[in-house]
């Protein structure tokens, strides 16, 4: 196998092309509560802090309004994406510590979300599920302390 030279170390930015910009910004700010980073009321990108990063850089999501061309020569669409399950985005998941995940589910059940709860014995995981509003799956996952075994991240 050939060597690299380098290696991966961590995510750095999940960008989404958004059907609702002003709907998506107030469902990562103000439901999951990611910080932002930018002006939300007059950029058509948006950029969220997920975590502190790897090496200088911000673990960021952010948010594309449709029709706007990104980094890399991304194209932007008049015609909004499909989301839900035409998507290529099966979902995006959010890590935090177990002991939050209560929270969570007291959070979404005070705003009225809907929201599934998901095990994940052959790694120690546990995911709470709910939908943004352009439709892509969201989930908190964190994994269960006391879990001992040979899964991801051991």
């Amino acid at each position: 196998m050939t060597q690299r030279g380098f290696k991966v170390r961590a995510l750095g930015e999940i960008a989404i092309r958004c059907v609702d910009l002003p709907a998506m910004t107030a469902f990562y700010r103000d439901v999951i509560g990611l910080e932002p980073l930018n002006d939300t009321d007059s950029s058509p990108i948006v950029f969220l802090r997920i975590a502190e990063g790897f090496g200088g850089h911000t673990s960021v999501l952010a948010l594309f309004r449709h029709d706007v061309e990104g980094a890399g020569r991304t194209s932007g669409s008049e015609v909004p994406p499909e989301t839900g399950p035409g998507s290529s985005l099966h979902h995006l998941a959010l890590t935090l510590p177990w002991d939050e995940q209560d929270a969570v589910i007291a959070w979404y059940e005070r705003l009225g979300r809907d929201y599934n709860v998901e095990y994940f014995d052959w790694v120690g995981w546990r995911g709470v599920f709910t939908f943004d509003p352009d439709g892509n799956t969201v989930e908190l996952v964190a994994k269960d302390p006391s879990w001992f075994g040979q899964g991801l991240g051991e």
